[in-house]
């Protein structure tokens, strides 16, 4: 089995500032993946012409099944409020997505702590803190069934506030114990390789950098692994869009 992650930046080409569906669909199915998980995928957005990048990606990779999971409601510039999961289909959103080419048997959504007042981050080139608000941050699960029984794959896109992404990591853990295993966690983690681990106690599937994509410095998105299931090979393509890039590794159960 064959599965990735990919923050794909609401399917946007940052050098050329423009979202171009055929290139998102293009890039998905050259990942080949039986199980994907994005983050920063955007619904009925103007940024993204109203797309439905949930959609997109669904048909270009031949999903049966998918979840598109909002973490929040509204538009870019204007307001951000958090998803309920109650929106209506047309409302603009925007969250996570995880989409199978296998069956899957059950979801499950996880809401993460949210950090309700803003924090001073220290950027790089910058003599004094900013204060910035972090978003609303979920998680969904998935039982896959692959045919040599069930696995359960796990996305997420947790916050960038380096003490935070701590705790949402441990909440999100926390959560999936009772999760059938094996099983697969995906996605922008927001730390780097040593932390995911030490707060998982899970086994990454591929060690490379993924961001910034041009010229990745470090590694933030994660395949993580826990039962009975190995990776065979991985890599982390740089594709036309993003300013990550994404992460493939091939699995064995």
């Amino acid at each position: 089995m064959r599965v990735a992650t990919f923050n794909i930046l609401h399917g946007r080409d940052p050098g050329l500032d423009v979202v171009d569906t055929d290139t998102l669909g293009s890039a998905i199915a050259g990942l080949d993946a039986d199980v994907l998980a994005l983050q920063e995928v955007d619904r009925n957005q103007p940024r993204s012409h109203g797309a439905d990048l949930t959609a997109v990606a669904a048909e270009a990779m031949g999903a049966v099944d998918h979840r598109f999971v909002a973490a929040m409601t509204g538009s870019p510039g204007a307001a951000w409020v958090a998803a309920t999961g109650e929106e209506q289909p047309d409302a603009a959103t925007y969250g996570i997505a995880l989409l199978s080419r296998r069956p899957v048997r059950a979801w499950q959504v996880v809401k993460l702590p949210v950090l309700r007042v803003p924090t001073p981050i220290w950027f790089r080139g910058r003599r004094l803190p900013t204060l910035v608000s972090d978003e609303p941050r979920v998680a969904v699960a998935a039982s896959v069934d692959t045919g040599a029984g069930v696995l359960t794959a796990v996305c997420t896109h947790l916050s960038f506030v380096p003490w935070w992404n701590g705790r949402q990591l441990h909440a999100l853990v926390r959560s999936l114990e009772g999760a059938e295993r094996p099983l697969v966690l995906m996605g922008d983690l927001n730390l780097g390789p040593r932390r995911a681990v030490a707060l998982t106690g899970m086994t990454p599937a591929a060690a490379h950098r993924t961001f910034p994509a041009g010229d990745p410095r470090e590694q933030l998105d994660h395949i993580l692994l826990d039962g009975p299931v190995t990776a065979t090979s991985s890599a982390a393509p740089q594709l036309p869009l993003s300013d990550h890039r994404a992460l493939v590794a091939n699995l064995a159960q």
